[in-house]
């Protein structure tokens, strides 16, 4: 009998404690969520077709993506156009579908991969910018920069899940 009190008592504290670290959890995601809200500088709208006329653009920088916490390929390049500078994922371009809340910034690191830690490759606040949700997980796409972002305060372009800090995958980029 008093065993099997000492079970439910057990089971119930394991419950508790859970739930208690569950909400701390939803908290810290909240106020993380809030933080990176503020340091995004882009949304949705802030992405373009390609252009038709590869005379048209500049390549700056470019870079092959390597996979970090789920699996991404591809080449992207940094390209100046008569509208502007522009985040260019090629056709080859593809990363998982797992991740919610998967955006592309710009990095500081040159080896975003090679300088976090494993299983997730979580960035750290003020190392990155992001530029815009990810708008399709393979294939061709463009997204603008804004004009006030130093490009050469930005050494990688990587695809972040924002949500759980989880890097996918990154690219060095060079000129």
């Amino acid at each position: 009998m008093k065993a099997q009190r000492l079970i439910i008592l057990s089971l119930a504290s394991v419950v508790i404690v859970s739930c208690a670290r569950q909400i701390s959890n939803q908290q810290l995601t909240t106020n993380s969520a809030t933080a990176d809200a503020a340091t995004t500088i882009a949304s949705t709208d802030n992405t373009s077709a390609p252009s038709s006329k590869a005379s048209d653009k500049t390549t700056i920088k470019s870079g092959t993506f390597v996979s970090g916490e789920q699996t991404t390929q591809g080449t992207v390049r940094i390209t100046q156009k008569e509208d502007g500078s522009f985040i260019e994922l090629d056709q080859s371009f593809k990363t998982s579908t797992s991740g919610p809340d998967l955006v592309i910034v710009l990095h500081r690191s040159d080896n975003v991969i090679g300088s976090t830690k494993p299983p997730a490759y979580s960035l750290k606040r003020g190392d990155y910018i992001v530029i815009a949700p990810l708008k399709k997980y393979n294939g061709a796409q463009d997204y603008l920069i804004p004009n006030n972002i130093n490009l050469a305060a930005y050494n990688s372009v990587a695809i972040w899940c924002r949500q759980f800090n989880a890097t996918f995958g990154a690219a060095s980029l060079s000129s």
